[in-house]
């Protein structure tokens, strides 16, 4: 595993690569569908008055939604030798005109 030209991008094999995608889009999107459901059933389809709110509920739901985003966004730090440059990387000469 090498720290990538940017200091945010993590070069792996790409096997490796391809199985920290598969799982962790995979536990993003059942975090992400979880965390709307619980949130759906604790605010009772969001027509529940404020008393009737389960709050328990709702924060368990937010945390997943909130996990599985941040599950997601450090997915992508992982490349592979043979993924192109990061966009963050100014050394491309411009053709462009």
């Amino acid at each position: 595993m090498a720290v990538g030209a940017s200091g945010r991008d993590i070069v792996v094999p790409l096997r490796l690569y391809k199985t920290v995608t598969v799982f962790s889009t995979l536990i993003a999107i059942v975090s992400i569908l979880g965390g709307f459901v619980l949130l759906d059933r604790g605010t009772q389809r969001a027509t529940a008055s404020p008393e009737d709110v389960n709050l328990l509920l709702v924060a368990v739901g937010l945390a997943l939604i909130v996990g599985g985003s941040a599950v997601y966004a450090f997915s992508t730090r992982f490349r592979t030798a043979g993924m192109g440059k990061s966009k963050d990387d100014t050394a491309e000469d411009s053709d462009n005109g």
